[in-house]
């Protein structure tokens, strides 16, 4: 596998397969997508690609089992500090996204529902900075 990765997080598959739609509709075959139903099964992917390709993007959702959105993107930062990290939520938790901003060094929060144009040019803008 040679194609950079973005990772999309969020606990609930509809959710997962619109990020899926909405990034291949834009970024058509030039990144390979990989999605994940959690913060620990996100985490245990990166320690998978880690070796076999870039993983460029995340985007997470903040509402999950398990691990919280902002605390899950603060143990990304910990270990892959150079990943675009993009929270989800469909929740306005001020504090949360604040956490996450400065801890985790979050690239931007969209909440849901999010419109695709905002998601594209999000990631776009975040990838020109790399």
């Amino acid at each position: 596998m040679n194609k950079p990765v973005i990772l999309c997080v969020d606990d609930e598959p509809d959710i997962l397969n619109t990020l899926k739609m909405q990034l291949k509709n834009e970024f058509k075959n030039d990144y390979f997508y990989e999605l994940a139903e959690s913060g620990e099964e996100a985490l245990d992917i990166l320690e998978d690609f880690h070796e076999k390709a870039e993983v460029l993007v995340v985007v997470s959702d903040w509402q999950m089992p398990g691990i919280k959105g902002d605390e899950f993107l603060i143990k990304l930062h910990q270990k892959y500090p150079k990943i675009i990290k993009v929270m989800l939520t469909g929740q306005a938790d001020a504090a949360a996204v604040q956490r996450a901003v400065e801890e985790a060094d979050l690239y931007c929060c969209l909440y849901k529902p999010w419109e695709s144009k905002e998601l594209i040019e999000t990631i776009k803008s975040g990838l020109a900075k790399l």
